[in-house]
């Protein structure tokens, strides 16, 4: 069975666009992206001493499973560069699933709906070019209507699409 899913990925360190493109040359063949949304600058969030980040969304279909996905995305990371750190620390990649179809889970190693994404400005932004009228099957607000309710301080268009 094919899944709906939006992915956020992320980068402050190295070179944060190359990050960003080595992310979504990695995905395919487990996760097929189907659109995107430009490239956003934005301030740290959380731990703010630290370099500005580059986000984007991806809408993409996948087979795998919530928790298979999870695991594959997490092995990505490492494979790109990522070493652990500290909570909201700098990054050299950053992926996060936000949505699996309208799956609502709440596990202790996953949560779908991503648990912070509506006070996120740097995912709702992106997420809104890629999928304005998507109901949040928790909040049942469209993404729309999440993205008027925050701030966009910090947060600029750094590029479009990555070809």
């Amino acid at each position: 069975m094919v899944h709906t899913i939006f992915l956020s990925l992320g980068s402050n360190l190295g070179d944060r666009l190359n990050n960003l493109q080595d992310a979504i040359r990695s995905l395919p063949p487990n996760v097929q992206p189907l659109s995107q949304s430009r490239i956003y600058e934005t301030d740290p969030w959380g731990y703010v001493d630290q370099p500005a980040f580059l986000n984007l969304v991806i809408k993409a279909s996948t087979e795998l499973s919530p928790k298979k996905l999870l695991a594959f995305i997490k092995k990505m990371e490492v494979v790109l560069g990522r070493e652990k750190a500290f909570r909201y620390g700098p990054r050299l990649i950053d992926l996060d699933i936000l949505f699996y179809d309208d799956l609502v889970l709440d596990s202790p190693d996953l949560t779908i709906p991503h648990p912070r994404l509506s006070e996120r400005a740097f995912v709702l932004i992106p997420l809104a070019e890629v999928a304005p009228d998507l109901i949040h099957p928790v909040t049942k607000k469209t993404i729309r209507q999440l993205k008027t309710s925050i701030g966009t301080t910090g947060i600029k268009i750094f590029q479009s699409p990555i070809p």
